[in-house]
C-alpha cells in the first residue's frame, strides 16, 4: 500500500495533491509518456479542460492495460502553455485522482510539438504484485 507523505513541519501544499509518496519494495511500476490532448480520430479539441480530459482518459487506458486504475498514481507531472490554463487544468486533474492525492508538479512552458496543444500529463503509477 502506498503512503502519502506530508509532513506538518512544511507549508501545506498549494493544491490537492501530496508532497510526496511512498511506495513499499515490490510493488510493480507504470511509467507513461506524456499523454497530450488529441482524440483516437486525430482531433484535437480547444480548451484545457477538454484536452486534460483526453489526457486523463488516455492515461486511464494506459493504466488499465497495466491491470491500474487511478487510484495507483503516485506522481503526476503535468505541464501547461499559459497560467490562464492551471485552473482549468486541475480541476480535471481532481476529477480524476483519488485520496490520498498523488504527487504533483505543474509547470508553465512555452508550447508543445504542435501549437493547438496547451497541456501535457505524464503519470508514475505503483500497485503490490
Amino acid at each position: 500500500m502506498t503512503k502519502a507523505l506530508l509532513p506538518e513541519t512544511i507549508r501545506a501544499p498549494f493544491a490537492r495533491y501530496s508532497h510526496g509518496m511512498e511506495v513499499p519494495a515490490g510493488h510493480r511500476l507504470v511509467f507513461t509518456s506524456g499523454q497530450l490532448g488529441i482524440a483516437a480520430d486525430e482531433t484535437i479539441p480547444e480548451g484545457v479542460e477538454a484536452q486534460a480530459r483526453i489526457c486523463f482518459r488516455n492515461i486511464g487506458e494506459i493504466l488499465a492495460a497495466a491491470g491500474m486504475e487511478f487510484s495507483d498514481l503516485v506522481r503526476i507531472n503535468a505541464y501547461v502553455t499559459g497560467r490562464e490554463h492551471m485552473a482549468g487544468y486541475m480541476k480535471v486533474r481532481d476529477e480524476f485522482t483519488g485520496a490520498p492525492p498523488p504527487a504533483s508538479t505543474l509547470m508553465i512552458v512555452s508550447g508543445f510539438t504542435r501549437e493547438e496543444f496547451v497541456v501535457e500529463v505524464e503519470v508514475i503509477a505503483a500497485r503490490a504484485p
